[in-house]
């Protein structure tokens, strides 16, 4: 009499553990940077087997992967590597080494270790931005960018980073503070600490 009645919570237990499984296969995904046969399904097994057994608390509470958004998340990933890596190569080409960069401070939105993280991985694969800290008490992203001739390439590169942590937000449909480009309540002003590098 029992079996039955234990199916259903078996189910429940898996659907709860979905939003984790997916995010870290992703994360998988991200960290060895493949996406043959073997990375993406020997990561699903070793993901399932971790977190299927043993009673993690819930990462994401009510948060509910959304496939559509998954899907734009990666192809928009996919456009940002060809875009951004042809940029960095056309800076390279015209000015060498005189190629301008900055470290920018992004506030964050997202409240969650496992969302902060795949920020953080997003905008690391990217070329041209590699992030440097990770400030989880003020909730802020430390971001090298390059190129960052103006205020205004400062800008637009702080705003793709915004974009991305809006599009890993929506992925799995977690609510996080504010809109895509507001302010980060209680979290600190939006002053960017640059350093330009190769001005010399």
């Amino acid at each position: 009499m029992t079996r039955p009645a234990s199916r259903p919570r078996r189910g429940r237990t898996v659907l709860r553990r979905l939003p984790l499984i997916v995010w870290l296969w992703i994360l998988w995904v991200l960290l060895w940077g493949s996406t043959s046969a073997l990375t993406l399904v020997g990561g699903l097994l070793v993901v399932a087997a971790v977190v299927l057994p043993f009673p993690l608390p819930a990462v994401l509470p009510g948060a509910v992967p959304r496939p559509l958004s998954i899907g734009r998340l990666a192809a928009h990933l996919l456009i940002d590597l060809v875009r951004s890596g042809l940029t960095v190569a056309w800076q390279v080409v015209r000015h060498g080494g005189r190629t301008t960069s900055a470290i920018i401070e992004v506030p964050l939105r997202v409240d969650s270790d496992l969302l902060v993280t795949a920020v953080a991985e997003v905008t690391t694969v990217t070329p041209g931005t590699v992030v440097t800290e990770i400030d989880r008490g003020r909730g802020l992203l430390y971001v090298h960018v390059l190129p960052a001739h103006d205020d205004r390439d400062i800008a637009h590169r702080r705003d793709e980073v915004r974009t991305v942590e809006h599009r890993v937000a929506r992925a799995v449909g977690h609510r996080h503070h504010g809109d895509a480009h507001g302010p980060r309540p209680g979290g600190p002003d939006d002053t960017p600490r640059q350093s330009r590098e190769g001005e010399r």
